[in-house]
């Protein structure tokens, strides 16, 4: 058995055979002091075929937990990361199966991470001249509609809450976030870094960075249609009342 990884990349798949990227990942499982963990939402396709043959490539550096139904992407997210915690992570993070956020930017995230001493670090995904930010216009202006009205939950000036890429140190507040399930199943971000705020002790926005991706493409096949960002909206008016209510609690 090879030595713990102190990074750990989870990856939630559901029915992600056709998209799995497995060059990208086994690049990404290669790079020095990184693990992937991928966890099967109980898949009905081949996604457990392919990631067993992910694994058996990857050098002991690629692992794969199975979950016994389909609990949601916010549900696979919390326990491939407790998970990486309880197998010894110093770091975990994670994102998506379609590596929409790509291998490069993610080694870049976890350099800066390291470089600006932060606690979590998140990808933004901001169209800058000079960046490759391919987002099909309507879920931009909805993206950008979601992330204003998230910030005025959390009451912190927060950029990009729904990028699949995101990364934490283990902290107490990081592991008390990851005690319980979430609420949401697709607005899990935002309850998660309300969570972070509200740690034992709480994290302060100071220990939050967001980085602006160079990269980032919409790949296509995306699970979010749009009854799922009706859910996600009613999740967000949720989750701002749960996390008013104990801010009021003494």
């Amino acid at each position: 058995m090879g030595a713990v990884p102190q990074t750990v990349v989870v990856v939630p798949c559901f029915n992600e055979a056709a998209r799995l990227d497995d060059a990208s990942f086994l690049a990404l499982a290669a790079a020095p002091g990184i693990g992937v963990l991928f966890v099967d939402d109980g898949s009905t396709d081949g996604t457990a075929a392919r990631l067993a043959s992910l694994a058996a490539r990857g050098d002991g550096a690629i692992t794969a937990l199975s979950l016994p139904g389909n609990a949601g992407k916010g549900e696979a997210v919390r326990r491939g990361l407790r998970e990486a915690l309880e197998g010894g992570a110093t770091t975990i993070g994670y994102v998506d199966a379609d590596l929409s956020t790509p291998v490069p930017e993610v080694l870049r995230l976890l350099a800066e991470m390291e470089r600006r001493h932060a606690v979590v670090v998140m990808g933004a995904r901001v169209a800058l001249l000079g960046t490759a930010i391919a987002r099909r216009a309507h879920r931009h202006y909805l993206g950008r509609l979601f992330a204003t009205a998230a910030s005025l939950v959390l009451g912190v000036r927060v950029y990009d809450t729904q990028c699949g890429a995101k990364f934490f140190r283990d902290t107490p507040a990081v592991r008390h976030a990851l005690a319980t399930p979430f609420a949401s199943r697709w607005a899990f971000d935002v309850e998660l870094i309300g969570r972070l705020l509200q740690g034992d002790p709480p994290l302060r926005p100071a220990d939050f960075v967001e980085i602006p991706l160079q990269r980032w493409i919409d790949v296509s096949g995306s699970k979010i249609g749009p009854l799922q960002m009706v859910r996600t909206a009613w999740d967000l008016a949720v989750i701002a009342v749960r996390y008013h209510v104990r801010k009021r609690v003494p």
